[in-house]
């Protein structure tokens, strides 16, 4: 069950990351265009935005870091069955869940989480809400996060999900789409 979640997220930032399911969303880039043209780069190969000189190192280890920090001092846990990415893939992409059972309100944690990461330099780009679900995408240097929080539905799931969007990386998560494909 943990490894559908986790290819269905993983296919939710491929569409968000492409720009695709932002309807209803505001797009902080001015434009109705569901993002900047780097926004998509991580699902179609491109270039990858620019970021300053203090984003060029970068990598999974360090936004995993952030990432935890944040949510830590929001009041979540990690999921202790949260699935692990791929080796090859630890420097392009993170993936980390909150236990939401664990949290005293996780409607608060998430948006505390979203508050500390854009305080930290990243950059809100987007935010969807619907049916009490939110997911917001954020930017920091080649990197694109989606912060998911579905939190009062039927299967409670915080979420955040985040991939360099290098040529270098977009080529490694092809490549390893591609492993995971029927033929």
């Amino acid at each position: 069950m943990r490894k559908v979640m986790m290819a269905v997220a993983a296919a939710g930032v491929v569409l968000l990351v492409a720009g695709c399911g932002s309807e209803g969303g505001t797009d902080k880039g001015g434009s109705s265009s569901a993002g900047s043209s780097s926004a998509g780069s991580a699902a179609t190969g491109g270039a990858g935005g620019s970021g300053g000189s203090s984003d060029a190192k970068l990598d999974g280890a360090a936004v995993t870091k952030e990432l935890t920090d944040a949510a830590t001092a929001a009041g979540f846990t990690k999921d202790s069955s949260d699935d692990e990415v791929p080796p090859e893939l630890k420097d392009c992409m993170v993936s980390w869940s909150a236990d939401v059972e664990k949290a005293a309100d996780p409607k608060k944690s998430y948006a505390a989480t979203i508050t500390a990461l854009t305080k930290g330099g990243w950059q809100e780009e987007r935010s969807t809400e619907q049916n009490g679900s939110v997911i917001k995408s954020l930017k920091k240097g080649g990197w694109q996060l989606n912060a998911s929080d579905h939190s009062t539905g039927p299967v409670k799931l915080v979420m955040f999900i985040g991939a360099d969007s290098s040529p270098t990386c977009a080529a490694l998560i092809a490549k390893d789409n591609a492993k995971h494909q029927k033929p």
